[in-house]
């Protein structure tokens, strides 16, 4: 049997504002994640277990991280002939000069050259800052089985968010018959996870059309796939069933962590049968200490804790103090939270040292507080 020919190129860069200060030095694919990952050892995990071996990563913003972090091929297993993790920075060509990436579709299009040195005869297409497990192969054999020039995958989100989202109305065999972004009044409720397979011939061709106009935003939701579905090609609309969360916000991040510690097993980080592999430091055991209280928790590697802990992530080598108080947050790489310090609905960030009595949150709080130094230095000078 023919092996199915399909690249993954990886969307990663982005700035990811609504992050704030958790993306200031870095992409936001490569912030940290359920105690000892990155976000972007989502979707190469993803690929490596579909057995996709041939990755590109398309940087930009901030990337410096980001590419060493990827250069280790070999922590998902992609380091083999003929496969491998590529980075794919936006780079000076002699027909077009130097630019950045315009948009989603034209970060593809300048890595043209890429794919067909490759020799991809399918292309996926996935976002760098999304949690959730999927099976690409299983979503591919749809595509090749159905004859769709290009397959989205979807997920039935409630009417009342469906405006938030790119919606495709399917008929009943699930062909996309019409697309809309962000619609105020949605006429279903088949929300676009930003994940894309095309068959690579028409959409070099689509592309390179694209390429050439003016009035594009050069991006496959506003452009790429009305293209398609002016021209009445064929468009699949993939079902999704199980977790996926957009980490774009403050709030949207604080709540996949949160979701570790949920007893569902929707997001579940330590099945055998799909791994999530990342580049793990070899931190020492977790140390739990003699006046430590612990209700609903997941604590990572390196973590020392002797105060009190209430559905709570602590990433790796996190530190809560005697007597601290942290519930309802979510404590990121080597944080401390000093001797009597008390967190309500808190996302703290690396490194962050939160002072010995400082009380910071609130359980009443809609938004999740973000701490950062600035924040600490600034409540210190307050007292």
């Amino acid at each position: 049997m023919k092996q199915k020919r399909m690249v993954a190129m990886i969307l990663a860069g982005g700035r990811g504002t609504r992050l704030y200060d958790l993306t200031k030095k870095v992409a936001k694919p490569a912030v940290h994640f359920g105690g000892k990952y990155r976000i972007i050892d989502f979707p190469l995990s993803n690929c490596a277990n579909s057995n996709v071996s041939t990755v590109g990563v398309l940087v930009q913003y901030e990337s410096v991280l980001l590419n060493s972090y990827i250069a280790r091929d070999y922590v998902w297993g992609l380091d083999v002939p003929n496969g491998g993790v590529f980075c794919l920075p936006p780079r000076e060509k002699d027909e077009s000069g130097l630019g950045l990436y315009r948009g989603t579709a034209d970060a593809i299009t300048q890595n043209l050259d890429f794919l067909d040195l490759q020799n991809a005869e399918y292309v996926l297409i996935l976002s760098g800052d999304h949690i959730y497990k999927m099976n690409y192969d299983k979503m591919l054999d749809a595509h090749i089985k159905n004859g769709a020039d290009a397959t989205i995958a979807v997920l039935e989100v409630p009417m009342s968010e469906a405006s938030r989202f790119g919606i495709m109305n399917c008929d009943e065999d699930d062909n996309i018959v019409e697309f809309e972004e962000k619609p105020k009044e949605p006429k279903s409720n088949l929300a676009s996870m930003g994940i894309y397979i095309f068959t690579y011939k028409t959409l070099r061709k689509y592309l390179k059309d694209d390429e050439k106009r003016n009035d594009s935003a050069h991006d496959f939701g506003k452009d790429i796939i009305p293209a398609y579905l002016n021209d009445g090609l064929k468009l699949l609309a993939y079902r999704f069933k199980g977790y996926w969360k957009d980490v774009g916000t403050v709030n949207s991040l604080w709540e996949a962590n949160m979701d570790l510690i949920k007893n569902s097993g929707e997001l579940n980080l330590s099945d055998p049968d799909w791994k999530i592999y990342t580049g793990d430091n070899n931190a020492v055991p977790q140390q739990i200490g003699p006046n430590a209280k612990i209700n609903v928790a997941y604590i990572t590697q390196g973590c020392l804790v002797d105060g009190e802990v209430t559905r709570s992530v602590l990433f790796t080598g996190a530190t809560v103090g005697e007597g601290a108080k942290v519930c309802d947050s979510v404590i990121m790489n080597n944080a401390k939270i000093s001797k009597g310090a008390s967190l309500t609905r808190c996302l703290v960030m690396d490194d962050v040292v939160v002072p010995e009595g400082l009380k910071l949150g609130s359980k009443n709080s809609k938004d999740i507080l973000l701490v950062t130094k600035a924040l600490v230095n600034k409540k210190v000078g307050n007292k």
